[in-house]
């Protein structure tokens, strides 16, 4: 028989037991064959001899016996294998318990502590590993990511992106460019393959938001207006992540990177993002206004869980990634009335599997590589402490903001965290960076967490000393630049009619991206529905002409939503940029003329936009201008209908956005 145990002694007990086994139960057993389900003593022997055959892990119970006698069992899972399930989760749960009530009273972040609990109890860690399978923890580690990303999303709102002002635009798009550019840099400059260089780059760009928020709220700065700035710049990090993963999970599966398919990739995610968040905003809060009514947490909870999980599987399902379907859901169930019960309902959950993510980094970590790796280790993290402090700095310095404070802003987003780690993760899953870049990225991200609550602090007097040690002329220079900034604002009238304008632009942006959606929708079914349609239409013209002319018809209440707003921009522009002084008499009818041009122009670049895009669903010439008649004597009698169903659903995602604006500002 086969066996894998180190004692001898019980290997002879458990072979003992399994020679006696048909002797010891003749009342059940016929011709050397037992068959459990007749009787129910059977059974409970059974359970007694499967015991006794699984003490130890991968021995083989349905395995025949030294007699000759063939034993048929039922084909059950292997108990042992749930008996080291839950000795690890036990171990797992009791060690980092014990590690970050150690960190909590050195007032360190708790993440530093699961980390570090992993790597105590880790196979890299003497005298034994005390974890049997790691693959399962890795399961429930995948677990923890996609709860840490739908609380982020949860935490994410479409008001406060719009709110960050430029500050947090330029510092996070200069920082992410420049981190991205040293971290390849630096892996090259090491000979690292060019992936690692590259994912190394990654890992640097986003810095860490729980650790940020975490040293703050220590620090009694949360408040602060710098401290503000940099919430903002994380907020656009979380959203230029998700990019990131995206970009980076196509570039591993191609293997090279090129600009075309940069541009198409972040194109394709654009459009997915925006075209999710409007049809989750629209169905999602309802759903869960409707389960609440129940009173139910446990319905609830279940409701959210099934609408995480299943958006996930959409998501992968559509060769996303699995982080950003959990971040997207989350953002999408951040604007339902449930939102601060649902934040009550998950926090346990989400505690639970992402201290099993960061107890399974740490499990990951081999001093051997740690210590092979020290120099490299050592000049990245300098890189990010100085890069980030540059970049971020430097963006919000440009936006308009003081020395003082943009070096605060600089200083405070100095370090990597749970985002590098999935990054890092990510790397190991497509298997295309080596195995040295995941510890290498956790250590940096380690020092460079305890750095943080010394760095912010030593932010004010460095801009003391700064300040004392600048120029006069550039100085000078400087407030010159901030007064300059300020002026070319628009105050009064001209803000105002700036915001109008930005709003107009923005729903014409977004009703555009909802026909794009609907169009490469019609491409995509069209590409697995065309054997089931030949059975009614047999012409494949015809089936792309039925294709067509649904996607357009779809499409008609976007479009001529889209065909007002840009009206209305004209007429606005023409108002601003026609005057009485240059047209003379002719100022009425110089807007006419702008007003209605200005859209149709607009409107035919549209139309030639969709055919490029949707030219696997085009019909042949006579087939398209049928459709296209079709489609423009639809408009014209619906006209009316379309305009009112457009505006329900735009009251509606007004209305679900002010709703929870009003009920969660206190929060």
């Amino acid at each position: 028989m086969q066996s894998h145990y180190r004692d001898a002694g019980c290997q002879a007990a458990v072979t003992l037991a399994a020679y006696l086994f048909p002797y010891i139960a003749p009342a059940f057993c016929r011709g050397g064959r037992c068959y459990p389900s007749k009787t129910r003593g059977s059974g409970f022997l059974l359970r007694i001899y499967q015991t006794l055959m699984a003490r130890l892990p991968l021995y083989d119970v349905t395995g025949s016996v030294d007699t000759g006698r063939e034993v048929i069992l039922h084909k059950e899972p292997h108990p042992m294998h749930a008996i080291n399930f839950i000795q690890d989760l036990a171990v797992i749960m009791l060690v980092a318990g014990v590690v970050t009530i150690l960190f909590h009273r050195l007032r360190q972040p708790v993440v530093l502590g699961y980390i570090v609990a992993g790597f105590i109890i880790g196979p890299h860690t003497p005298p034994v590993g005390l974890i049997h399978d790691e693959d399962t923890i890795k399961i429930l580690a995948e677990l923890g990511v996609i709860f840490l990303m739908f609380c982020l999303g949860l935490e994410f709102s479409l008001r406060k992106l719009f709110k960050v002002g430029a500050t947090a635009f330029i510092a996070a798009f200069l920082e992410i460019a420049l981190m991205i550019w040293i971290g390849y840099e630096i892996g090259q400059f090491f000979g690292w393959k060019t992936m690692d260089s590259l994912f190394l780059g990654a890992i640097l760009a986003i810095s860490s938001t729980t650790i940020i928020v975490k040293a703050l709220n220590d620090l009694k700065m949360k408040n602060e207006r710098f401290a503000q700035l940099i919430f903002g710049v994380l907020i656009v990090e979380d959203i230029l992540g998700i990019g990131i993963i995206a970009l980076l999970s196509g570039i591993a599966v191609s293997g090279s990177v090129s600009s075309g398919e940069v541009f198409s990739t972040v194109g394709k995610l654009s459009l997915f993002m925006i075209v999710a968040l409007v049809i989750g905003i629209l169905l999602v809060p309802r759903v869960l206004a409707y389960v609440a009514r129940f009173e139910s947490n446990e319905m609830l909870l279940v409701t959210v869980l099934g609408l995480c999980f299943g958006f996930c599987l959409l998501v992968v399902k559509l060769e996303y990634s699995m982080v950003l379907g959990a971040f997207l859901i989350g953002a999408i169930m951040a604007e339902s009335r449930e939102l601060v019960k649902i934040e009550r309902l998950i926090e346990p959950i989400r505690d639970m599997f992402s201290a099993i993510f960061f107890v399974a980094i740490g499990l990951m970590i081999d001093p051997k590589i740690l210590l092979d790796y020290a120099w490299p280790i050592a000049v990245i993290t300098v890189a990010v402490v100085l890069g980030k402090m540059l970049s971020c700095g430097l963006g919000a310095f440009i936006a308009g903001n003081d020395g003082r404070t943009s070096l605060r802003v600089g200083m405070g987003l100095s370090q990597i965290g749970e985002f590098s780690f999935i990054i890092a993760a990510l790397g190991m899953t497509l298997q295309v960076t080596s195995d040295f870049l995941y510890p290498v990225a956790v250590a940096v991200s380690a020092i460079t967490t305890l750095l943080t609550p010394y760095l912010i602090r030593g932010a004010d007097p460095l801009s003391n000393k700064l300040a004392a040690r600048v120029p006069a002329r550039i100085a000078r220079v400087f407030n010159m630049y901030g007064e300059w900034l300020r002026s070319i604002q628009p105050q009064g009238e001209g803000a105002v009619l700036a915001k109008i304008i930005r709003r107009i632009l923005l729903q014409v942006g977004v009703n555009l991206a909802l026909v794009i959606a609907i169009f490469f929708s019609g491409g995509y079914f069209a590409e697995r529905i065309g054997g089931y349609m030949s059975e009614w239409i047999g012409d494949i013209s015809h089936q792309k002409a039925w294709i067509c002319g649904a996607a357009l018809l779809l499409s008609l209440p976007f479009l001529i939503a889209a065909y007002r707003k840009l009206k209305a921009l004209s007429m606005l522009l023409a108002e601003m940029g026609v005057k009485p002084e240059m047209a003379g008499r002719h100022t009425a009818r110089v807007r006419k003329v702008v007003a209605e041009v200005i859209p149709l122009v607009s409107l035919a670049v549209i139309f030639v936009m969709l055919a490029a895009l949707s030219a696997s669903i085009l019909p042949a010439n006579e087939l398209l201008l049928v459709v296209a008649l079709v489609a423009a004597l639809v408009a014209a009698l619906l006209w009316r209908w379309f305009i009112r169903v457009h505006t329900r659903m735009q009251l509606a995602l007004i209305e679900t956005l002010g709703n929870n604006n009003q009920e969660s500002s206190g929060h």
